[in-house]
């Protein structure tokens, strides 16, 4: 079984930059989607980015043309850059992992296997 480990979360303020990495250890055969998901207090968890093994990406409208989503499939590691970071970003961010032999991605929860722990990210303004 995958383990995820979110980082580089932190507090900014409005219109700073912040760079969330994803690493994957464990059982870690590739997996076709990889995405980063957001909670915030008293909200439902949101889609906020896929990419698939060929780079392919989606975002959601909310994050378009400011977050950056990547991966590195040698390091088995997810990225997310964050630019002109607003007050309504603030959330958990969680890194998810499409089932082994996927061929399919969307920013459906129910088409994650495996969730990291979060990473606190914290806008000012």
């Amino acid at each position: 079984q995958v383990q995820l480990a979110e980082s580089g979360g932190g507090s900014v303020q409005s219109g700073g930059s912040l760079r969330l990495s994803c690493a994957a250890s464990g059982y870690t055969p590739m997996r076709y989607c990889m995405a980063w998901f957001r909670q915030a207090p008293g909200k439902e968890r949101e889609g906020v980015a896929y990419v698939t093994t060929y780079d392919t990406t989606m975002y959601a409208d909310s994050v378009k043309g400011r977050f950056t989503i990547s991966r590195d499939n040698a390091k088995n590691s997810l990225y997310l850059q964050m630019s002109r970071l607003q007050p309504e970003d603030t959330a958990m961010y969680y890194c998810a992992a499409g089932p082994i032999g996927g061929t399919e991605c969307s920013l459906r929860e129910m088409s994650f296997a495996d969730w990291g722990q979060g990473t606190q990210v914290t806008v000012s303004s």
